[in-house]
């Protein structure tokens, strides 16, 4: 049994090496963050020198509109967590009750906030942190939930040094630490001990300072050698657990069938203040609860590096914000242009001309025949406009988010057309996107890992479905209820789990009521059979009441549901698809029509090219006294082909 010396000595340790390994990822992103966020974009000597000077250095901050870009597409597309079953001891009915217990646990957490954090975190500094913990939901309770919390301050964390995977999953341990004042520190644990650590110890003054002291959770995660025991009804539990329960297993007949070592993992959570060991908890789950989405990755060398998205754009934005100031104080001095004049012009009136640049005066009177005059402003500096231009170009193209994402107006006429320009830009970020699909996928198989220890107790659970409403069901031995309503059994099965992207349900359900309205536009006699289900998607007050009313209007056939889909039914499918198969040739037509439409701007533009080409050689050939060249055949430009018909 390790003693508290041994853990801080080993924290300590770990520590250290956690933060030499990703320095360089933790200023850089600091930087980009300050960068970005707070308009830190000019050199500390540059701002100081121009406020001495009494000139502008204005920062025109285009960083958050391409950083937007990304994190609100995040934002649109939530990814969302699902559960399949695996093996016979699970089931779909279980599965969907799991799922609803995702949704619940994501609910009362606030896991959107989670999720859009830690991308905004990696889109602006290259990594951002999900974490899952297990605490009382309130103060009158005694019932644990899941809960997924934000990390509001990503350089709070250090991980495994050695850590290679795309997760958490090979952490061997992690930190989450701040710095707190010795007052508060003594508010909130009168009884530590703050006083000098015993020994040499070289990582000391990262924990201890003069005013502040270290709190930090420390996860640190073990191998262990335990048995697994397959019985004969098919289970597989630990052998721990089958002593605890065998009188059960012996009343029900079941017996052990094979066994075998096997290396696990558990988690040991501490709570480490100064130079003591506050608290030690055993973590329910294997992994360490702490997730990663990282930014754009890769590795130089065996060291890894997390980048943002606009950590290369930022020299592009400098020289924005100096080309920008420099045009801006040009025009800005222009009205401060000296008098010239004479010598002994301004002798009548020296005063007056002294501040003629900054006060306006009724009349100012001149000697000699020769009034004074000053040159005048010719305009804006091209020069300078043109290298702000260009600096704004450079952005665009090293985040490869360019103006139709930015919703400009661009050449593009059809609404098709217009998609497909913006989601280039779309496809040039996805690894960000799929970087955080991932991330919550490793959320999802902490949380399932974590469900049945959690929940197991509970005979009542909450759930919450697709469609935001919630519902309770039961749990216990699976079977039925004495009002004969099902019990699930959640510790029972194996299930797996994928991550689903797209619109929430109620984008999910605008859509389908929009495309059962263009359907009645174009089928109207099925108006009558499909109004319950376009009042059960529009999202208005009484909506459900009028699904109810539409309901009962429909034919008996339909009311009863029977097993099989009846006449009626059958002809809907069949002008559904039939609908369908229309909407995917309008949808072949158009994009036929942007591919015509492309060609005929390339050869519009070669046209061009080689009318130039043909203007200069006359140019050219008149300068040299020759005979000008024969006229360009323009018959050879490639004209665009006519869309295929009969695509389907």
């Amino acid at each position: 049994m390790a003693t508290d010396e041994d853990i801080l000595k080993d924290a300590r340790e770990r520590y250290a090496e956690a933060e030499s390994a990703w320095s360089d990822n933790i200023n850089d992103a600091l930087d980009d963050i300050r960068f970005a966020k707070l308009g830190e974009q000019w050199p500390d000597d540059v701002i100081k020198q121009r406020q001495d000077e009494g000139r502008p250095a204005l920062t025109i901050n285009k960083m958050p509109s391409f950083i937007r870009q990304v994190v609100n597409d995040a934002r649109l597309n939530k990814p969302s967590i699902k559960t399949r079953p695996v093996d016979s001891g699970s089931d779909p009915e279980t599965a969907e009750v799991i799922n609803g217990l995702f949704r619940h646990i994501e609910a009362i957490s606030d896991a959107d906030v989670a999720y859009d954090t830690a991308i905004d975190y990696a889109v602006t500094g290259g990594i951002g942190f999900i974490r899952v913990d297990v605490d009382y939901l309130g103060p009158d309770t005694f019932d644990l939930d899941v809960l997924i919390k934000r990390v509001n301050n990503p350089a709070s964390v250090l991980w495994d040094a050695r850590s290679q995977a795309a997760d958490s999953s090979d952490w061997e341990y992690a930190f989450i630490s701040e710095m707190i004042s010795r007052d508060e520190w003594e508010r909130l644990y009168p009884d530590a001990e703050v006083s000098a650590f015993e020994g040499d110890d070289q990582h000391l003054t990262t924990w201890i300072g003069e005013n502040e002291i270290r709190r930090a959770e420390y996860f640190q995660r073990s191998e262990v050698e335990k048995t697994i025991i397959l019985l004969t009804d098919g289970q597989i539990v630990d052998q721990e657990i089958f002593e605890k329960n065998k009188e059960l297993f012996d009343a029900l007949g079941v017996t052990v069938q094979r066994e075998r070592q096997v290396t696990a993992h558990e988690v040991t959570h501490y709570l480490l203040g100064g130079n003591e060991v506050l608290e030690t908890t055993k973590w329910s789950g294997s992994r360490i609860p702490i997730v990663p989405v990282y930014g754009d990755e890769f590795s130089v060398e065996g060291r890894r590096y997390f980048q943002s998205l606009i950590h290369h754009s930022k020299d592009a934005q400098r020289m924005f914000n100096y080309w920008r100031t420099a045009s801006t104080e040009l025009v800005a001095l222009a009205p401060r242009q000296p008098w010239i004049g004479e010598e002994g012009a301004f002798d009548s009136d020296p005063e007056k001309w002294a501040t003629a640049n900054s006060e306006s005066h009724a009349y100012l009177e001149y000697q000699g025949n020769a009034p004074p005059f000053r040159l005048p402003f010719d305009s804006a500096p091209a020069g300078a406009l043109q290298e702000a231009l260009n600096a704004s170009d450079d952005m665009k193209s090293i985040t490869g988010i360019y103006d139709a994402s930015l919703g400009a107006r661009s050449n593009e006429t059809s609404g098709r057309a217009i998609m497909v320009r913006q989601r280039e830009g779309d496809i040039s970020t996805f690894h960000f996107i799929d970087n955080l699909t991932r991330a919550i996928r490793c959320v999802g198989e902490v949380v399932l890992e974590l469900i049945p220890k959690v929940y197991s107790d509970r005979q009542i659970l909450r759930i919450i479905g697709e469609d935001g409403s919630p519902s309770v069901v039961k749990l216990g031995e699976a079977g039925k209820a004495d009002d004969g309503s099902r019990v699930f059994d959640i510790t029972a099965g194996k299930y797996d789990l994928v991550v689903e992207s797209g619109p929430n349900f109620t984008s999910k359900r605008e859509e389908a009521a929009n495309q059962m309205i263009e359907f009645v536009r174009s089928f109207p006699p099925a108006a009558p059979v499909l109004g319950d289900l376009l009042a059960k998607n529009m999202d208005w007050p009484d909506a459900d009441e009028v699904q109810k009313r539409l309901a009962s209007l429909l034919p008996p056939q339909l009311q009863q549901q029977p097993d099989g889909p009846s006449p009626q039914e059958q002809q809907m499918q069949a002008q559904m698809q039939e609908f369908q198969m229309e909407q995917q040739r309008k949808d072949a037509e158009t994009q036929a029509d942007i591919r015509r439409d492309d060609m005929k701007a390339q050869a519009e533009m070669k046209r061009k090219a080689i009318s130039a080409f043909y203007d200069s050689q006359v140019k050219l050939a008149q300068a040299m006294n020759q005979p000008p060249p024969d006229p360009p055949d323009f018959t050879q430009v490639q004209q665009p082909a006519p869309p295929q018909s009969g695509v389907f």
